[in-house]
């Protein structure tokens, strides 16, 4: 037999539903049902039959409907099992150490502050005193400082036959070398007027050196100057009042390594000038003879000269910085404090009246007039002493009017009379 073959005309189609409820729709029984439903399924669930014979099986839908009828009695109902809704676990109340534990991660976080502004805050203290130094250098390498120092009285003379004019004009030479892109021929091919070349190679080979320490220290001070303003934007934006902080923070910074350097330097000048040289060349490099050209256009007073110069202004600019970020109360954003003391008393006698409602209303019984005490009081002692109730309202009545009228002698001679 085959899918193509025939189907024989007396086959019997097999019995797929044994309880005998085909018209039952699919899978009704996974719907809820109400009360009334339960009960009326409940209801309609055939009885065991008398005869003790097997009864024929219900239906899935029909069994549900039985157990959901089936109720606990009252005192079962503890014992009875059911099981939890999958949000149950939500009404469960977590221990007290936990329910602690994590009101105290909340408070942390919320009064935790965040990590980046305080590193932009130490990034700008940190850059603030390099930046002055390179600033202050760069000032003091320039030719407007190379003729003040040629040109101000008590500078030493050069015995060499250099006057003002020719140390001005090669020590520009010199000046300018330090701060463009020309290689050492730029010295090497100057001549004197007699022909000569006037620097030797030694010269030439140091000022080389000079110029790539001083390249470098421009290019880390407009790196810095960029990450400044960068850390600037960042709390302008998120850190309200950390400009200044950061500000404050590297100018005192600044004052301690300019007062250490100067320090140093007012103790030893020559162990100073010696030691700072060793650090940034090598040995041998950097000495030469009175008769050349560099000691005769930089002698040592140029050097003191230009190191005062230096701490000067980085010193002026930072206690300048210092001055203008001083965390005041109003920068701060705190009131003054004759302001913070009349609120803080204003506060206090608020708390005092609110809290008091007997010292309140003494308060108010002693703002009344002082006319009419003696009034009520003499007719609480007339009704006490027994006296008639009208010649008592009539004296309090004639009190009244002459307390109004504002005359004191009425009252006084009808309260005589009435005694």
């Amino acid at each position: 037999m085959t899918d193509s073959s025939p189907t024989p005309p007396n086959r019997q189609d097999p019995q797929l539903d044994p309880a005998g409820d085909a018209d039952e729709p699919a899978f009704d029984w996974m719907t809820p049902k109400s009360a009334g439903q339960r009960s009326a399924a409940a209801s309609d669930r055939p009885a065991a039959p008398a005869d003790g014979s097997i009864p024929e099986p219900l239906s899935r839908a029909d069994r549900k409907a039985a157990e959901a009828a089936v109720e606990p009695a009252p005192k079962d109902k503890g014992a009875h099992f059911s099981e939890q809704l999958p949000t149950s676990a939500l009404q469960v109340r977590p221990p007290e150490e936990e329910v602690q534990r994590r009101n105290a991660e909340r408070e942390h976080a919320l009064n935790a502050k965040p990590v980046a502004p305080r590193v932009m805050q130490v990034l700008l203290a940190v850059c603030f005193p390099v930046i002055l130094l390179v600033l202050a250098v760069r000032a003091v390498a320039s030719p407007l400082f190379l003729w003040v120092e040629y040109n101000r009285p008590g500078f030493p003379g050069d015995g060499y036959g250099f006057s003002t004019d020719d140390r001005m004009t090669y020590g520009s030479y010199v000046v300018d070398y330090l701060s463009n892109w020309a290689g050492p021929r730029y010295l090497g091919e100057l001549v004197h007027r007699s022909g000569d070349r006037l620097f030797e190679d030694g010269e030439v080979s140091h000022m080389a050196d000079v110029k790539l320490v001083i390249l470098s220290a421009f290019g880390a001070g407009v790196l810095l100057i960029l990450l400044s303003l960068i850390a600037v934007i960042y709390l302008r934006r998120r850190s309200p009042g950390g400009v200044r902080r950061g500000l404050f923070a590297g100018s005192i910074i600044t004052l301690v390594v300019i007062t250490g350097l100067g320090a140093l330097a007012v103790l030893g000048w020559e162990q100073f000038f010696a030691q700072f040289h060793s650090v940034f060349f090598a040995s041998g490099t950097w000495t030469f003879s009175l008769q050349d050209t560099l000691i005769r256009l930089f002698p040592a007073q140029f050097w003191v000269d230009g190191g005062i110069a230096i701490a000067g202004l980085v010193l002026l600019a930072s206690l300048v910085t210092l001055v203008l970020t001083w965390p005041t109360r109003q920068r701060r954003g705190l009131p003054k404090r004759g302001a913070a003391a009349k609120d803080q008393a204003g506060e206090k006698t608020t708390e005092a009246i609110g809290t008091d409602p007997a010292a309140d209303e003494s308060a108010g019984t002693d703002a009344a007039p002082t006319d009419a005490a003696p009034a009520k009081r003499s007719l609480f002692r007339r009704d006490r002493s027994g006296n008639a109730g009208g010649a008592s309202a009539a004296a309090g009545a004639a009190d009244a009017g002459a307390g109004d009228t504002g005359t004191n002698d009425a009252p006084a001679r009808g309260h005589s009379s009435t005694v």
